[in-house]
């Protein structure tokens, strides 16, 4: 029996066809570098190699990892089409297919695991370990996004072309585990040889936002802009930008790149919408009118009752939007739609916890949107050690804290407001924004 055809990482691959591997590795750089759609490139695999199972598990995957109901119904007849290829297709691809597959049931941890399992005895697939991290992302696992890149690593040669992309990922799981020095090191050396690796340009731009280096992340994330260029990462790094710019209480500076950079044609995905409304909703808690803006950012949130309940994150910045706005009915019927949906659910116990912290958030929020300072508090307050349960990272799970700073500031409850001053004081060094907030309070800062 000959040997099996193998990528260019030395992992096996289901076909022998040049053509089909070239499409399905130019698929595998697009979602790892986040330049481009890898749909069309994984689907000139499929018709290079009919018979290859991997490139519609590939597309489902991708389609599953954007968290968007409606792209998941998508993935179904991809894997569908995975499933009649199944027979003979090496084990690696069909862990894969079943990785994918608990995925689109929403077992995230689940899927997770398998691919682990796929990483022991490979662990140069690339596929398994991006797909791994960003469900990682969305679980809020940042001990698994630290250590999963770290068990791989050693065993990855630097002179592999997606080695970079192996340290972004490393870069952002030890930033995410507020190892700061190491992240920012390891993102740096992604960038050294000159691949754009936006992942790691992310990764130390979230460093230096945990850090309050204020003006050194604004001027990191100009020096780099040139290499994100129509990235999907772009309208992402754009609202890095903007957190620098709040940090310095340039609210007219924020607005004007919410305006040119974080809406309209440029927000396509949630993903994108998630920025879009976290960035707004911030403006409004420091007292900047969004008007307009808020109908449409609203308005281009799926609210069907397919996308109610399945990622507690997406519902949060749901909620935001229609806070945002002032549509406080429209608020409740989307809390009345979430929880309707998770009881209707039959999530595994990870998924029920983290949709469990989101439906409390949503009260917490709505009461907020009511006016109803004291209750948000209540609501809110006791959620923050549980929040990583919704996934995202601490810079975007940090608009539960500015909300209840606001809270804390209209309701006039200081003492609350004052250890949250407090915290933030010790994080990191204090900037406009902090000052803001202690002085909203009656907060001394010495």
């Amino acid at each position: 029996m000959s040997a099996p055809a193998r990528d260019p990482r030395g992992v096996p691959v289901g076909t022998r066809s040049a053509e089909a591997l070239r499409h399905a590795e130019q698929g595998l750089w697009r979602m790892v570098s986040f330049f481009g759609d890898p749909l069309p490139d994984l689907e000139a695999a499929a018709q290079a190699d009919p018979h290859w199972m991997l490139p519609p598990v590939m597309q489902a995957g991708f389609l599953l990892s954007l968290t968007e109901a409606p792209l998941r119904a998508q993935a179904q007849p991809l894997l569908e089409r995975a499933l009649a290829r199944r027979e003979g297709a090496p084990p690696r691809e069909q862990a894969h297919l079943d990785a994918v597959r608990l995925g689109w049931q929403g077992d995230w941890a689940g899927a997770c695991a398998r691919w682990d399992e796929i990483l022991l005895e490979h662990p140069r697939d690339l596929l398994a370990l991006l797909w791994a991290h960003l469900f990682d992302f969305h679980r809020g696992d940042a001990w698994q996004l630290r250590q999963r890149v770290a068990r791989v690593l050693p065993q990855w040669d630097a002179a592999d072309p997606l080695y970079p992309y192996v340290l972004g990922m490393r870069a952002f799981g030890l930033e995410e585990s507020h190892h700061h020095a190491e992240a920012e090191a390891v993102g740096r050396r992604a960038l050294e040889g000159g691949t754009p690796v936006t992942w790691a340009v992310h990764a130390v731009a979230h460093v230096m936002e945990m850090q309050g280096r204020v003006d050194e992340g604004a001027a990191w994330l100009a020096w780099h802009q040139p290499q994100w260029v129509d990235n999907g990462l772009a309208v992402h790094l754009w609202w890095h930008l903007g957190l620098f710019r709040l940090e310095r209480l340039d609210t007219e500076g924020a607005l004007r790149l919410y305006d040119t950079r974080c809406s309209g044609e440029t927000v396509q995905i949630a993903f994108q919408r998630l920025d879009a409304t976290a960035l707004l909703w911030r403006l409004q808690l420091l007292g900047v009118d969004g008007g307009d803006r808020w109908t449409a950012l609203a308005q281009g949130w799926d609210r069907s009752p397919e996308a109610a309940g399945w990622s507690a994150f997406n519902d949060l910045h749901v909620m935001l939007a229609l806070a945002g706005s002032g549509d406080v009915d429209a608020a409740a019927r989307w809390l009345d739609q979430v929880e309707q949906r998770t009881a209707a659910q039959a999530l595994p116990q990870e998924r029920q916890l983290a949709a469990a912290t989101g439906l409390a958030l949503l009260r917490g929020l709505l009461a907020y949107a009511r006016g109803e300072d004291e209750a948000a508090w209540r609501l809110l307050y006791p959620l923050r050690p549980a929040l990583q349960r919704l996934g995202g990272s601490h810079a975007q799970r940090d608009v539960v804290d500015q909300t209840l700073l606001a809270a804390a500031a209209r309701g006039g409850l200081t003492s609350g407001g004052r250890a949250l001053v407090h915290e933030r004081q010790l994080a990191k060094p204090v900037t406009p924004l902090t000052r803001h907030w202690a002085g909203r309070l009656g907060v001394r800062l010495d």
